[in-house]
């Protein structure tokens, strides 16, 4: 592949895969079983990213493994009705169209898990989004770095990376201990939980992996909230969580510790809330896209009422389709609600749509923040839905 004897795109491919181990040291290459490519929006990427991608499609890139895509900037089939302009719209599917024929599975979304890529544990892959790079390596067992959108392509392309970081088992052992001792229900505690952690290691330039304790229980949706606030206040790309995450039994908590208590807790929390509720225009609910469960109880929640603020409903297409099947697709789109598929709060261009952010994500709420130029409000999910009543 280096010698060019693949094609052009894949020879640029190994070079920049190959500058990469030279940098970080690494021994050899390792094969890949999985990728997920980040810098998907348009937003984001812009012609220069968009002219590099055409680039690669057109000197005959092809992937060798199992590629999603990270959201896009649009749903890509009902982005009318979310106000999408169409000048945005062409670009966006230019992308979508560059990476498809590339052979990438253009299913977008920050949750690739949750719709058919699925590494096992142990499992080398190469995943750039950072939620999902946490939950790979955290909670399914898989190893990966936090790769950029453009390695994580040239991974695909070629079915390696270097053998470094993440990938090696020193990398991956834990460098101090959180002791929680908060109480931790919904969704909302648990990116507040990351938020606090954030604002203990403030300071500490190399963050270490943390090894988590007191936490008695955390099902698939807090989980994925919380790899998405801990991979955005602390860089984490990884944590142990003890009787929980798969490799926490292999190792012992280290001597330096770091309390998180309710008032860390609901501290961290405050801060996320810079808005009354009654200012609130726009609500959204899936960053980190949500699961099937979480849309099947947002239908009950909703069933019979009406919205009355712009509330999207942000998710996978495949888990959207599963929806629709079960008849909670027409129940929630009856209540004034849209769905959002495809792209989410972060990445959708909506700067200057909107002023106040209501959600249950602490990921979301940075964003919005940082990006966009919103306040925000940080409920639990239930508590979202009732305010989106009012």
């Amino acid at each position: 592949m280096l010698g060019g004897k693949s094609g052009q795109a894949i020879q640029k491919a190994m070079e920049i895969l190959v500058a990469l181990g030279e940098m970080y040291g690494a021994a050899c290459m390792l094969p890949v079983t999985s990728v997920q490519i980040a810098g998907v929006s348009y937003d984001n990427l812009g012609e220069a990213g968009l002219a590099w991608l055409d680039a690669m499609a057109v000197g005959g890139g092809k992937v060798r493994t199992l590629t999603t895509l990270n959201p896009a900037g649009m749903d890509i089939t009902n982005w009318q009705t979310l106000g999408i302009s169409p000048d945005f719209a062409v670009s966006q599917m230019r992308v979508i169209d560059a990476f498809a024929r590339m052979g990438v599975l253009t299913t977008c979304t920050c949750t690739p898990y949750l719709t058919g890529n699925l590494p096992h544990f142990g499992e080398h892959i190469a995943w750039a989004e950072s939620s999902a790079v946490c939950y790979a390596n955290s909670v399914i067992g898989a190893r990966t770095n936090r790769e950029g959108g453009p390695s994580a392509l040239v991974a695909a392309l070629t079915g390696r990376t270097p053998a470094y970081g993440y990938h090696l088992d020193k990398q991956r052992q834990p460098g101090v201990t959180i002791e929680v001792s908060a109480r931790l229900q919904t969704t909302d505690e648990f990116g507040a939980l990351g938020k606090a952690i954030g604002l203990k290691l403030n300071g500490v330039n190399a963050k270490p992996v943390c090894y988590i304790c007191g936490i008695p229980h955390a099902d698939l949706e807090q989980l994925k909230t919380f790899c998405a606030s801990i991979a955005t206040y602390v860089g984490a790309a990884m944590f142990h969580m003890e009787g929980i995450t798969p490799e926490a039994s292999t190792h012992k908590p280290p001597e330096w510790t770091i309390p998180i208590t309710q008032a860390d807790l609901e501290a961290s929390h405050q801060l996320m809330n810079d808005a009354m509720p009654d200012a609130v225009d726009f609500v959204s609910l899936g960053c980190p896209h949500l699961s099937i469960r979480e849309i099947a109880h947002l239908a009950e929640l909703l069933n019979g009422h009406r919205v009355k603020k712009e509330f999207w409903i942000t998710t996978a297409r495949p888990t959207k389709c599963m929806a629709d099947q079960m008849g909670y697709t027409a129940i929630i789109e009856a209540s004034g609600a849209k769905f959002a598929v495809d792209t989410c709060c972060v990445v959708a261009p909506i700067k200057g749509r909107f002023k106040v952010l209501l959600t249950d994500s602490a990921k979301a709420c940075y964003y919005a923040s940082s990006k966009n130029r919103f306040k925000t409000v940080l409920r639990p999910f239930d508590d979202v839905i009732a305010e989106a009543l009012r």
